[in-house]
């Protein structure tokens, strides 16, 4: 969450939320399409801030940071301007890994570090796949954008959950599976601790702080964001908002005092998340150790 707006959250797991007749497609469209919010960073967006539905994936928020300056790529499959002369396994590397095919354009060059492949190292092999799959299925879309431009080597932070993994035979327990969907939802990449360009998820685990720019294309006014406390302290985090509460924030928007969230909060995404999951989520959350 943000304090002037909330953030994150993040679903998934076909065969223990009922879904386990979807088709692959379907899974990586629910997948991409919600807890990962892939288009909050890859569509373009209007004046008004809202994605520009028939522009989806072809490129989109530009992130000027003091160590890297990037616009989020191409994601369609487009030949020539997209993804779509990587293999399966190229477009797996770049998701979970954060590297380039090692062909064509930028050859075998790290993504930005804005790509959560710290927290998408997570993803369970059956989940990958769907998401490669719906990416097959999106109208290929031709738009090249600026090369990045790199004034310090990439890093990204390792993420203990992510490096530990998970096993879906664990998802009987709810608090598991939503931190499985946290994780891929990469909601702790903005709600943990953040100095001098580190996070530190070991010891600042959801306490929030990270400020953030508005970001290119925002709407006039839009003010910046702070990643708000979202630990189970009762004062500072939210630790005393009802489970309806904690929902309505991730899914609507709207904090416990009613105001709207702000960028980054993707919960136009989040709206789309099924009750179970959303209900997972909410129980992970409630075990974050509180911090202030």
């Amino acid at each position: 969450m943000f304090r002037t707006g909330i953030i994150c959250g993040t679903l998934l797991l076909a065969a223990c939320s009922g879904a386990s007749a979807e088709t692959p497609v379907e899974r990586g469209f629910y997948l991409v399409n919600t807890i990962m919010a892939c288009g909050n960073c890859h569509s373009p967006r209007d004046a008004g801030g809202r994605t520009i539905a028939d522009k989806a994936f072809s490129g989109g928020l530009t992130f000027a940071t003091p160590t890297f300056v990037a616009i989020a790529p191409n994601i369609t499959p487009d030949v020539e301007t997209g993804i779509g002369s990587w293999s399966d396994a190229e477009i797996k590397r770049a998701l979970v890994a954060g590297i380039r095919p090692d062909h064509g354009r930028l050859a075998g060059v790290a993504l930005a570090a804005i790509m959560p492949a710290n927290f998408y190292s997570a993803l369970l092999p059956d989940d990958l796949d769907a998401i490669v799959a719906y990416l097959r299925s999106v109208k290929p879309l031709r738009s090249e954008v600026p090369d990045p431009q790199y004034k310090a080597p990439v890093r990204r932070d390792a993420y203990p959950d992510a490096v530990a993994g998970f096993d879906r035979a664990t998802f009987t327990d709810p608090v598991r599976r939503g931190a499985y969907l946290v994780t891929i939802g990469h909601c702790m990449e903005c709600h943990s601790a953040w100095s001098r360009g580190v996070s530190d998820f070991r010891n600042g685990l959801g306490r929030g702080g990270r400020a953030f720019p508005v970001p290119a294309g925002a709407p006039d006014g839009t003010p910046a964001s702070v990643a708000a406390n979202i630990t189970s302290d009762p004062a500072a985090g939210i630790g005393g908002w009802s489970d309806q509460e904690i929902g309505r924030a991730i899914t609507h928007g709207i904090a416990r005092d009613g105001r709207t969230l702000k960028p980054p909060m993707a919960y136009a995404f989040y709206a789309g998340l099924k009750p179970a999951d959303l209900a997972d989520i909410i129980a992970y959350l409630r075990t974050v150790p509180p911090l202030q």
